[in-house]
């Protein structure tokens, strides 16, 4: 008998990301003696602990952050959160427009995210304050105070905005799909380089398993993951739930096609263009 071979993946607690990984974790595939060691972070804990000396083998980053992994990772063909005509969004306490949110302190998720990266190419004269996307209440409560003037808003967080009396300023997924006729990549999954070609391709396939098997029984998977739902200020609301994995957790998520592909380069060169990459950026799928 072969030794059990144990990858380390590590993802977010967001229902998107808790669905590609639902049926691994549930133990609803055969994954032929590969167990998948899961671990749970926000999104910048994330894409900073992918940098590490101890970083996963699989992980959920985001697109922008991809960007300062090509040399140890490859990017997934699956597992990508993709807003098509949506995505993040910024509010704040009055109406604003897009042009008024130049000058202003805007709260951001973290300075490696792709909402930061888009943002800043749609309105490139802001402060960014870091505000930690956990719990989603912290950048309400930064309206609140004034320590921002406006916030950026990413997962389950830019669909509840509308019950804190909040107002949108900027659609991002909106913006960049007018801007560029282009989808908007913001999350993907890397795979270790250092696996070899023969892992990276076993374990592809499984992670792509995965996937297929939740959206193949998405009812169940949706109802598993409203009841083990514990992050604070998320409504255990069924059509919360409903609604954004329908947004990130759709057959874009199976593969992201050529659309995908090409708006995920196109993202990464903006952002060298501008400066805000310091280095050009050749995209590599694993198989």
């Amino acid at each position: 008998m072969s030794p059990e071979r144990v990858i380390r993946a590590a993802y977010s607690p967001d229902a998107d990301d808790a669905f590609m990984f639902w049926a691994l974790a549930e133990q609803r595939i055969d994954t032929h003696g590969v167990r998948f060691a899961r671990e749970r972070a926000d999104t910048e804990a994330l894409n900073r602990a992918a940098e590490g000396s101890a970083a996963p083998d699989v992980s959920a980053v985001s697109i922008h952050q991809y960007a300062y992994l090509t040399d140890r990772y490859l990017l997934l063909p699956h597992g990508g959160s993709v807003g098509v005509g949506y995505g993040p969004v910024v509010v704040a306490k009055r109406p604003l427009s897009r042009d008024h949110l130049r000058g202003l302190r805007i709260g951001v998720p973290g300075l490696r995210t792709s909402a930061y990266l888009v943002l800043r190419l749609l309105v490139p004269e802001f402060t960014p304050v870091i505000v930690p996307v956990a719990p989603f209440a912290r950048a309400f409560d930064a309206l609140d105070s004034g320590e921002v003037d406006a916030a950026l808003l990413i997962h389950e967080g830019r669909l509840l905005y509308p019950s804190r009396g909040l107002h949108a300023a900027l659609e991002l997924g909106e913006a960049w799909q007018a801007l560029t006729g282009l989808p908007l990549p913001l999350g993907g999954n890397v795979i270790a380089r250092a696996l070899g070609p023969a892992l990276i391709r076993e374990v592809s396939g499984l992670l792509r398993e995965s996937i297929r098997y939740a959206l193949e029984h998405r009812d169940e998977a949706l109802a598993a993951l409203l009841a083990a739902e514990t992050r604070p200020g998320v409504p255990r609301e069924r059509a919360l739930f409903d609604r954004y994995l329908s947004m990130y957790a759709n057959q874009d998520t199976l593969d992201y096609g050529p659309a995908g592909r090409h708006a995920i380069q196109d993202l990464l060169d903006r952002g060298t263009q501008a400066g805000l990459i310091p280095h050009q950026v050749t995209v590599e799928f694993a198989p």
